[in-house]
């Protein structure tokens, strides 16, 4: 795949089109990775906001006008939308709005980088011409979630743990005492034991439970999906077990590309691993693995900005730039921006200074 922003393994991008998440449809455009869903409008708003919108009266009517079925430029298992490199931005844009556009109500290019920390110059430079044309076409740029990534640059974990605060440190070490109660087993994909549907079976049913208490519920998975993931070597994965007492508890797969070591799904049996502080001992054990491997960054994901930051990483934000058919639902939702950026009202909050 001649592509820009393409961090993953290719066939990781495959198997989505393969076997997309449930409700989903890819679309075939030019080599140009897409899908098509119906979409809730109000999927990224702000939690307390959502609640307020829920609680207006007839929501539950009116809501439903407010699930258009619409195409994405992108996928769910990549970082960034991917962009093919014999193909202009300015061309990219004009085949998206005269031949994808007519058929949908809303058009979104999602995830377009705006910094060139993980993709390079070069994929910035493109994502910015590609911007900048979807503005002259009508699209509006919205800011979107903030992906949380850990440059490798320290010689052990405790050298990076003493980069925290005081209070950070004394939390850390307090949760990593627990790792001494579990056992942790790391398995490459394409192992032989992922052909045993009863372990596969599992590992799916852990994913279900974080996606069930996740405040986000956009792309929910298929075993199928994980199923073909996990049986592929060429994904270069490592899916790191965790059991207690012998007991499965949790999951986290990583993917190891172009010097990254890329967290992309977890598992977790609950209250087990809060129990445990899976979270925090498959963060640090993701971070030893990247130390001894000798990648350059650890790409830690979308969401937890909150907990992220307090175990130490940094942001890198994108664009989501969307596209609304009808002219007077155009008009009427761009004052509305704001509601849907979430992610950077947090991070000007808490984070901007922190980094400056």
């Amino acid at each position: 795949m001649n592509l820009h922003n393409l961090l993953e393994p290719p066939n990781l991008i495959r198997h989505f089109h393969k076997h997309p998440p449930e409700g989903f449809t890819s679309v075939a455009y030019d080599g140009v990775p897409a899908f098509s869903t119906d979409f809730d409008l109000f999927t990224t708003l702000e939690p307390e906001v959502r609640r307020r919108v829920d609680a207006l009266p007839l929501a539950r009517w009116w809501q439903r006008f407010m699930v258009p079925t619409t195409c994405f430029i992108g996928t769910t298992v990549s970082e960034y939308a991917l962009f093919p490199r014999d193909t202009t931005p300015e061309e990219l844009v004009r085949g998206v709005m005269s031949r994808l556009a007519p058929d949908y109500p809303f058009v979104i290019i999602k995830d377009i980088p705006t910094e060139a920390t993980l993709v390079g110059e070069a994929a910035l430079s493109y994502s910015r011409r590609l911007a900048d044309a979807c503005r002259k076409a009508g699209f509006v740029l919205v800011h979107g979630q903030a992906l949380a990534f850990v440059p490798i640059d320290f010689g052990s974990t405790d050298e990076y743990m003493s980069r925290l605060s005081r209070a950070r440190r004394k939390n850390v070490r307090r949760k990593l005492r627990g790792l001494g109660t579990l056992q942790v087993e790391a398995i490459p994909t394409g192992d032989a034991r992922f052909a045993d549907e009863t372990f596969l079976a599992a590992l799916y049913a852990l994913y279900r439970n974080v996606y069930a208490q996740s405040e986000i519920h956009f792309d929910l998975l298929t075993a199928a999906f994980f199923r073909a993931v996990l049986q592929d070597g060429s994904v270069n994965g490592i899916v790191f077990v965790y059991r207690a007492g012998g007991a499965l508890i949790g999951y986290n797969l990583c993917l190891g590309e172009k010097g990254m070591l890329i967290d992309k799904y977890v598992g977790f049996a609950y209250p087990e691993a809060r129990h445990h502080d899976l979270y925090t001992i498959s963060w640090f054990q993701n971070l030893a693995y990247a130390l001894e491997r000798g990648f350059r960054y650890y790409v830690a994901g979308w969401t937890d900005p909150e907990i992220k930051r307090h175990l130490g990483a940094r942001f890198t934000f994108t664009l989501h730039a969307v596209y609304v058919r009808n002219p007077f639902v155009r008009t009427v939702l761009r004052p509305f921006k704001p509601l849907f950026e979430s992610d950077r009202h947090w991070h000007t909050a808490h984070v901007a200074d922190a980094h400056s």
